[in-house]
């Protein structure tokens, strides 16, 4: 029998479990994956930020999580050799509106005690060349990371603690004793005393598979990138965002610039037709008719219509995605837009059909399930884990 069995290797599970071991030295773990390697699914396919946390009501669990995150992932890269920058973030204003947001911005950053800077339109043009816009918000302490190099450094430190890790596992039932969790996965069942479950995509499945009474769900959200060709990666020396519309669940499509040299534009935000689709082509009839058969689905669907019309005009017109980057970057062209990997998000909703932004867990005496870790989970994952496994210990 293992002391703890965790489930999901996205970066909030391998935290996790590193955290476990920590915690408890000389511990037995067992980290199981279906996928054949860390960080196959959300992890592995987002923007690569390392965020400051501006977006944040002040004092906040999730502000708290982001700041104290963000230093961790720092520290952690530099410990681990991982290379990652500080290049910054600039919060861009296109409207009078805007600059209203921004305002509101530039106090909640004082608050959540986020170093800022406020530009008008001729520091934003000198700072930026290529970027236009009536002002910005410029956020000193963003960073750029490879979080798969991330998680792999963390399989790293789970397996010098101790730790064991199996992947090619489909969870197939959980089952909880009065002194144990039984899991099991195609022919082999394993025992432990704690069971934590950071299913990400497929956490509300897994809950239920556990017998837990859910009554959320997670729909999936497409988010679709470009890349900028090799000639166009000097085209900004920070990352570029939009003021986000309070209104809306997304940010908005950005300039990112990559650890790796190159600039992603993107994401938008499509409902997703497989939760692990990554193609436009890919449809899972059994994804979307759990979806469909979800009352909250459709309270979302009235709720946020107009916004997911724009969205989908934009994922199969490319012209109105390329004018979303134009309203900030106007010398792009459509032929700076090349093909790059899809994410997909994993979205929680109630069936009142609100999105839910906060995180989400559903424990008994032996298991902690995260049923929604909100972003920026891969920056704030470090203490997110430090918070699951206090959560673990006490029951």
């Amino acid at each position: 029998m293992f002391d703890f069995l965790v489930i999901g290797g996205g970066i909030v599970g391998l935290a996790t479990a590193m955290e476990l071991l920590a915690a408890r030295p000389g511990a037995s773990l067992l980290l199981l994956e279906k996928e054949s390697t860390v960080a196959h699914h959300q992890t592995g396919h987002n923007s690569g930020v390392i965020h400051a946390g501006i977006y944040y009501a002040p004092g906040s669990l999730k502000a708290d999580l982001c700041r104290r995150g963000a230093a961790a992932t720092k520290a952690f890269c530099l410990e681990h050799e991982i290379p990652f920058e500080v290049c910054g973030k600039l919060l861009v204003a296109t409207s009078d509106l805007e600059l209203q947001r921004m305002n509101a911005l530039t106090s909640r950053a004082a608050q959540n005690g986020i170093d800022v800077e406020q530009l008008d339109a001729a520091a934003l043009r000198s700072f930026e060349p290529n970027i236009a816009g009536l002002g910005a918000l410029f956020v000193k302490s963003t960073g750029i990371v490879d979080y798969r190099k991330v998680c792999n450094a963390m399989l790293g430190v789970i397996r010098q603690r101790g730790g064991t890790i199996k992947f090619c596992y489909t969870v197939s039932a959980i089952r909880e004793g009065p002194n144990h969790v039984a899991v099991a996965a195609g022919d082999e069942v394993w025992l432990g005393r704690k069971l934590i479950v950071c299913g990400g995509l497929q956490s509300d499945r897994l809950a239920r598979l556990a017998g837990l009474n859910v009554t959320h769900q997670i729909v999936p959200f497409r988010g679709e990138y470009y890349r900028l060709p090799p000639n166009r990666n000097g085209i900004v020396r920070s990352l570029i965002y939009p003021i986000p519309d309070p209104a809306l669940p997304f940010l908005g499509i950005h300039l990112t610039r990559m650890i790796d040299g190159g600039v992603t534009v993107g994401p938008n935000a499509v409902l997703g037709l497989a939760r692990e689709g990554y193609r436009k082509s890919e449809i899972n009839l059994g994804d979307v008719a759990s979806f469909l058969k979800f009352p909250g689905f459709w309270k979302v669907i009235r709720r946020h219509w107009r916004s997911g019309l724009v969205e989908w005009y934009n994922s199969l017109c490319k012209q109105g995605y390329l004018r979303e980057c134009r309203k900030y970057c106007p010398d792009l062209k459509l032929e700076d837009l090349q093909p790059y990997p899809a994410g997909i998000r994993a979205q929680a909703v109630t069936a009142t059909g609100e999105l839910v932004h906060d995180f989400l867990f559903m424990t008994t005496s032996r298991m902690l399930h995260v049923c929604n870790a909100p972003s920026p989970a891969a920056t704030s994952a470090i203490p997110i884990a430090q918070m699951i496994v206090e959560k673990s210990l006490k029951t």
